[in-house]
């Protein structure tokens, strides 16, 4: 499938000055054997993260049929979250989960203790905030093990710059890392992009994206008896150096499918946002985010966000082009219901009390349904190119979305015009000292005298966004 064309690739390449990647790099001529779970037909797996993503990532993965798998470890810093995913997990798949207690680790160095589990050509799976990707990423790199990552894979330039020399270091030792941006691997997106590279609906002039719901990314006080660092990590989406925010964990989507169509990333973004009413949450998000991503040929793509209790929801994309117009996204991410149009009329579908569709005579072309889950497909063809051997790496691609919506999110935040460029060199790493945390030990952020933590301020800080 194609990919869109990267303003880094005819750039130098970056390289991350840390320990971590230089050990990554010290192995990256070592081409790893065709081999998975100990030479036999089985991939073993280990989930680090046990969240719901990643809990739904396993369920996608232990239900794959093009041959056997099996989940055979587990790592969270919650005990509560793996215990729960874990028997989920068991009552679902009890044949194919052989996680004992030995093998379901605790604590920070849980990730590492999974992994040492674990032998070269297995799988992990890394579904813990985006924050600790690229340890983590380091670690399975180091190990010899197959990746499935979540989205984000970064939150600000220079981890998506470590992100893509790990990436590189993983292509050469020929490992197989799929990252969470399921619909590239639906196959009514596929389709429909396919139809628009053809011309179907003639040059891309504007596109919309919105993923507007009834809350978000809030945190309250933190409790008594929890650690400072452990309250960040169960809230994650509320503070910026964990996630990137709302903003970049759930608005990744939209701007990552529309840029496909586009086949090209933005240049430059300038936004817009408000904070309006939290009530008692200390977290760093604005309640609503609106962008405008400009691309090389000028052509625009405007994308709304909002997280408000009372207030309209919508989470949809679409692509208006010369000769016609399309649906990208028509309620959330499955099923895509893609759809091309005459003209730029596209009917507005808020819930599924509006389906199904009635006939429109503008209507061009639909993608037939039902359609199969795109989380399933990207497990599917994940393990089909660890069986095949085939090339695959999506770590790349992965990095750019990030930074694409890292670029939008800093603009709301600062009030500025950000471009891709500013973006990948912004010196701001939000957890610099991430790899050395400990739970009992300080934050990448501390509240203030007044429980609350720093916020965006746009126009007053310009250069970082709190």
């Amino acid at each position: 499938m194609s990919e869109p064309k990267s303003p880094v690739t005819s750039r130098r390449r970056f390289l991350a000055n840390t320990t971590h990647v230089a050990g990554a790099s010290a192995l990256a001529g070592i081409a790893l054997p065709h081999v998975h779970a100990a030479g036999t037909d089985t991939i073993q797996i280990a989930l680090v993260g046990c969240g719901g993503r990643g809990t739904g990532a396993a369920v996608n993965a232990l239900s794959v049929t093009n041959g056997p798998v099996k989940l055979v470890a587990m790592a969270d810093v919650i005990p509560a979250k793996l215990n729960s995913s874990y028997d989920k997990l068991k009552t679902q798949f009890a044949g194919l989960v052989d996680v004992p207690p030995e093998r379901r680790f605790l604590g920070y160095d849980a990730f590492r203790q999974a992994m040492d589990s674990m032998k070269a050509g297995d799988v992990v799976i890394l579904g813990t905030p985006p924050a600790f990707r690229w340890v983590q990423f380091t670690h399975a790199i180091d190990k010899g093990l197959h990746c499935f990552m979540e989205k984000p894979v970064t939150v600000d330039g220079p981890t998506t710059r470590r992100m893509l020399a790990l990436g590189e270091q993983a292509t050469k030792k020929n490992l197989k890392v799929g990252v969470g941006l399921m619909v590239r691997h639906c196959r009514a997106r596929q389709e429909l992009h396919k139809r628009i590279q053809a011309g179907e609906i003639g040059d891309i002039i504007a596109m919309r994206g919105y993923r507007m719901g009834q809350g978000g990314g809030t945190c309250g006080p933190r409790p008594d008896g929890v650690s400072e660092l452990q309250h960040q990590i169960q809230h994650f989406h509320a503070f910026l150096w964990a996630s990137g925010g709302v903003f970049s964990d759930y608005y990744i989507h939209q701007i990552d499918e529309c840029s496909w169509m586009k086949n090209s990333w933005p240049v430059e973004a300038h936004a817009m946002g408000g904070r309006h009413y939290r009530g008692n949450s200390v977290d760093q998000n604005l309640d609503s985010y609106h962008v405008e991503y400009v691309y090389a040929d000028g052509s625009r793509l405007y994308f709304d966000g909002r997280n408000m209790k009372g207030c309209r929801d919508e989470f949809a994309s679409y692509a208006h082009g010369s000769k016609g117009s399309a649906v990208i996204s028509t309620l959330s991410h499955a099923p895509g219901m893609t759809r091309i149009y005459k003209g730029q009329n596209i009917p507005r579908v808020l819930s599924r009390k509006d389906l199904p569709l009635a006939a429109d005579p503008n209507l061009v072309w639909s993608f037939p349904q039902p359609e199969k889950s795109p989380y399933q497909w990207e497990w599917d063809d994940l393990t089909d190119a660890i069986r095949q051997d085939k090339p695959y790496n999506e770590v790349k691609r992965g990095a750019e979305a990030s930074l694409v919506a890292s670029m939008g999110r800093m603009a709301a935040h600062t009030g500025q015009i950000i471009t891709f460029d500013q973006m990948l060199n912004c010196p701001h790493e939000f957890a610099p000292n991430v790899d050395k945390l400990t739970l009992d030990g300080p934050p990448p952020i501390l509240a203030g005298p007044d429980g609350k933590y720093a916020i965006p301020e746009p126009g007053i800080k310009t250069d970082r966004e709190y």
